[in-house]
């Protein structure tokens, strides 16, 4: 972001500081002379509070929920450490038989965690405990929720405006009936740093294993050619996803709910992410459903600038309306 924000600053003439070392601090002064400061993807737009709160997805999805939005149907869950700390039963053993309840397939997640870090779809007892161990290990709350069929989409709101939706494709290979999976994988990394894209995948991604061994592969197989298959369930960007540019056919209905749920949340910029069980092109009603899988008041859109000339123009304006936006606070 840093990069980024240095080259349009001047563009309504403000100038940036960046701090020299890692490039990912910054300070920037308007021409009014206020200052505003931004970390990575967080930015000096949104409180401190409606932040945080969106930063828990548990807490969110309770408030989104008592709004009347459509959540995923889910309850969090503790580690051990954390169970003893709050006094709580509600550790991993209570979070299998709720998955039991709420019926498998279900998707774990870290309840504190971006980017799809941990984000996980497990069919039986074997793969629930091994992800929920791995979840432990990197968050002290895990969410057990149902899972929701249809496409994944983020629609990004300034201050009351769409300024970007896209469909989010789980990270996926195309076989070529030469390569093996891993040499597929290598290759797309190899795409990924020709075009300046940040992202890391890890083919050790216990996610990734899990996947191919319920399909009867591995890493060393050969797909035919024209075979495709979906390595991850999540579909961030971040963990190798790809995006499919639907800011111009997104329906006002859609742009509507965005937009509110933005503002109930209490944010001026927000990634509304939404499943959509139908098309995000027609009006919602019931029988073109959508649920909210959760709100971001930092949406990170370094992947989403890499993905090409027309999201890299996207992003820009985003940038330049979020420079504007701060200096009328």
């Amino acid at each position: 972001m840093g990069t980024l924000l240095k080259k349009l600053a001047p563009k309504i003439g403000a100038s940036l500081l960046l701090e020299p070392r890692w490039g990912h601090v910054g300070q920037i002064t308007f021409k009014n002379g206020k200052k505003i400061y931004f970390r990575n993807t967080s930015i000096d737009l949104n409180t401190m509070g409606a932040s945080a709160v969106a930063v828990d997805k548990d807490y969110s999805n309770y408030f989104l929920s008592r709004m009347g939005y459509p959540t995923i149907l889910g309850k969090a869950f503790y580690s051990t450490k954390w169970c003893k700390a709050i006094n709580s039963k509600e550790n991993i053993d209570k979070a299998y038989k709720y998955a039991l309840k709420i019926n498998f397939p279900v998707i774990l997640k870290p309840n504190s965690k971006s980017q799809g870090n941990g984000v996980v779809k497990v069919f039986n007892k074997s793969e629930f405990y091994k992800a929920g161990r791995e979840i432990f290990k990197i968050d002290n709350i895990m969410l057990v929720q149902t899972f929701v069929g249809g496409k994944d989409y983020r629609i990004v709101v300034v201050d009351n405006k769409i300024i970007s939706a896209y469909e989010r494709i789980p990270l996926l290979v195309v076989g070529d009936g030469r390569f093996s999976i891993k040499k597929l994988l290598q290759l797309k990394q190899k795409e990924f740093l020709i075009i300046e894209r940040d992202t890391v995948i890890n083919e050790n991604d216990f996610r990734i294993k899990a996947n191919l061994k319920r399909m009867g592969i591995s890493l060393g197989s050969i797909l035919e050619k024209g075979e495709q298959i979906y390595l991850l369930d999540n579909a961030n960007l971040s963990t190798g996803g790809s995006a499919l540019d639907v800011s111009k056919k997104i329906h006002s209905s859609f742009k509507k709910i965005a937009i509110s749920i933005t503002r109930d949340m209490g944010l001026r910029l927000c990634g509304v992410d939404v499943i959509v069980k139908g098309d995000i092109s027609k009006k919602f009603d019931k029988d073109n459903k959508y649920f909210v899988i959760e709100v971001n008041s930092a949406p990170g859109l370094d992947n989403y600038y890499s993905s090409g000339k027309k999201q890299k123009e996207i992003v820009e304006k985003l940038y330049l309306d979020l420079l504007k936006a701060m200096s009328k606070r």
